[in-house]
């Protein structure tokens, strides 16, 4: 595991740990642990319906695939109540989740890129968020890679941070008026810490573990169990090759929850101009997997799984 106080090549982080939120971090593992001996089945309902709220409408449908990717159109009043939806779920301002993954897409694991999964797991998973930022670099990345959204007022209001941390108190009151402290530790500590880390997965686990269904030049990879937790986004191969494509399931059977929420939406007149993977698409997977089968066929099953695994980029 990389220490957050090593010097990290990309110069928006100081080296320096950023100790307010080592301590959050911290404060809000040992809550949620608390929260398993406040169980009631109440609470844990509370959790799944806020996790579904703050995790699949907020960040994925919202936060990446509508406002990172503009991958389809929504209906103003969508776009407004989802990025409320993605402010609860506390990965940091809108303008600053946007900002991030924008810069992970053009960097992928390069020095450059915010979790560059080359460092290791550790580092991709938790640790490179421990860091201090560069403040005047930071805050020049922010303007330059989230424009439009600091042009919309509503999403401009969301992206500061007071109301950001305004929101997720008066989610919490809200939850203590109506089931008591157990929906608290449910509906808050453990849903944050759990939405967390299968965000987190994404930039992490399917940089290390999974299949691929089509060429690049970074880690991403295809991970079933990721996709299952995180909505669909643990197609991550299928995503980097074509991000601005708004399904990340191109076999069948990869299921894309946050697709169907997409489509449902759609039916209603609610979400437009989806776009969809090109027609070449199925026949560069096709070359793809034609040149795994030739390197199985000739240097055995390991040489297959490492084909794409190329170096990083320069």
């Amino acid at each position: 595991m990389t220490s957050p106080t090593q010097t990290h090549k990309n110069p928006l982080f100081s080296g320096k740990p950023d100790y307010f939120i080592v301590g959050w971090m911290l404060f809000l593992h040992l809550m949620a642990v608390a929260a398993l001996f406040h169980f009631t089945w109440g609470a844990f309902l509370c959790f799944l319906a806020l996790h579904f709220v703050t995790s699949c409408l907020g960040i994925t449908f919202c936060f990446h695939r509508l406002l990172s990717h503009k991958s389809f159109k929504a209906h103003p009043l969508v776009e407004g109540i989802t990025a409320i939806c993605g402010t609860l779920a506390l990965q940091g301002t809108i303008q600053e989740w946007v900002s991030h993954h924008r810069l992970h897409h053009r960097s992928s694991d390069t020095d450059r890129d915010p979790h560059n999964a080359r460092r290791g797991f550790w580092y991709s998973h938790l640790t490179w968020m421990l860091q201090a930022h560069d403040q005047e670099s930071y805050r020049q990345l922010l303007d330059k890679n989230a424009r439009d959204i600091m042009n919309k007022p509503w999403l401009a209001f969301l992206s500061r941070p007071s109301v950001m941390i305004g929101a997720q108190v008066l989610l919490g009151m809200i939850l203590l008026a109506i089931g008591g402290a157990s929906w608290v530790y449910w509906g808050i500590f453990f849903r944050l810490a759990f939405v967390y880390h299968t965000t987190w997965f994404v930039n992490s686990a399917t940089h290390k573990w999974g299949y691929r269904n089509f060429e690049a030049d970074d880690l991403a990879s295809n991970n079933w169990w990721v996709a299952l937790l995180a909505w669909g986004e643990g197609w991550h191969n299928n995503h980097h090759r074509f991000p601005n494509v708004c399904p990340t399931r191109f076999r069948w059977w990869e299921l894309d929850i946050t697709y169907l929420v997409v489509k449902t939406l759609a039916f209603f007149g609610l979400v437009t101009d989806i776009r969809q993977f090109p027609e070449s698409a199925s026949q560069e997977a096709s070359k793809h997997k034609f040149a795994k089968q030739q390197l199985a066929a000739n240097y055995g099953p390991t040489a297959a799984i490492q084909l794409s695994r190329s170096a990083p980029k320069l």
